[in-house]
């Protein structure tokens, strides 16, 4: 990308994806932008997620859903009408499934999932607006083999690579197997959600083939990931399988690869504000594919 193609970038606050440094900015958008009488967080629990950016709903999804969810995994991961699908991300080496993504769309058991109540709405409280799905996966991380995801905020990703405006989307992950502490657990950093990072480098042509499977650009500098520490921490999610958590679209996470015999499962559903609609990418050559970043703005729930 060129210094001309640099000047005429959309102008934003929250620039990233440049030759050299990369600035640190602070969050200019809400956190939450609903209120307690919006919806079933109390006031306390809001003020939890304003301040941590993220927040534990315990047992979520009942012992019978999961089961119907893990057969639902099971079905695209065996379905070999998906083998060559760029919907299901292989990991480098093992080839094994890393992700399926806009499972909503594939199956009837994410779909009753995306839309459910129990979700759905607390994101509008949160948000405070109808919301759309950006994007759903499954993340498998097997046995041994499943293999990292390295720290990042997604907001710096939807931003320049698909012209998510604001900060007013959030992910939650449903756990299908036990998230030990040991077994590649989703880990994030608790306030980082207060600052944009913005990261290093110009954005390859079609990045998304191999970030998928390991993200070299969009990634923060070691010195800004030690600053975030330092003054927030690390905070594991762990918890059984039907467990569930809550995160902004910039909390900075991440989680470390499994070597251990006992596989992990996440399902990952992306709501975005229905009033943040995608514009055209901020930090990228062009758009990418609909399966990664929906541009079909429909009201779920």
């Amino acid at each position: 990308m060129t210094a001309t193609s640099l000047e005429s970038r959309p102008r934003t606050p929250y620039v990233s994806r440049v030759p050299s440094d990369p600035p640190t900015v602070p969050r200019v958008d809400p956190v939450v932008y609903g209120t307690a009488a919006d919806g079933p967080l109390t006031a306390e629990q809001l003020e939890g997620y304003e301040t941590r950016g993220f927040h534990e709903f315990g047992q979520l999804v009942g012992p019978d859903e999961v089961v119907a969810l893990e057969q639902a995994v099971g079905r695209l991961v065996e379905d070999p009408a998906l083998d060559d699908d760029e919907r299901v991300i292989r990991e480098k080496g093992s080839g094994e499934v890393r992700s399926v993504f806009e499972v909503h769309t594939l199956d009837p058991a994410f779909a009753a999932l995306a839309a459910d109540p129990r979700i759905v709405d607390t994101v509008r409280q949160i948000l405070g607006s109808d919301v759309y799905i950006h994007q759903s996966r499954v993340n498998l991380k097997p046995g041994f083999k499943g293999k990292d995801f390295y720290w990042h905020s997604d907001f710096e990703t939807w931003h320049t690579e698909d012209g998510m405006p604001r900060m007013r989307a959030l992910s939650v992950s449903v756990s299908l197997t036990e998230n030990f502490p040991w077994n590649g657990s989703l880990m994030v950093m608790p306030g980082s959600h207060k600052q944009f990072v913005g990261c290093l480098g110009e954005t390859p042509e079609s990045h998304y083939r191999e970030s998928l499977r390991s993200q070299e650009y969009g990634v923060p500098s070691h010195e800004a990931l030690t600053r975030l520490v330092a003054e927030g921490g690390i905070h594991m999610i762990t918890g059984g399988p039907g467990s569930a958590v809550m995160f902004d679209c910039n909390e900075m996470h991440g989680s470390n690869g499994n070597i251990t015999p006992f596989a992990r499962r996440n399902v990952f559903l992306v709501y975005n504000s229905v009033e943040n609609a995608l514009v055209e990418p901020f930090a990228a050559p062009g758009r990418r594919p609909e399966f990664i970043a929906a541009r079909t703005f429909t009201p779920v729930g």
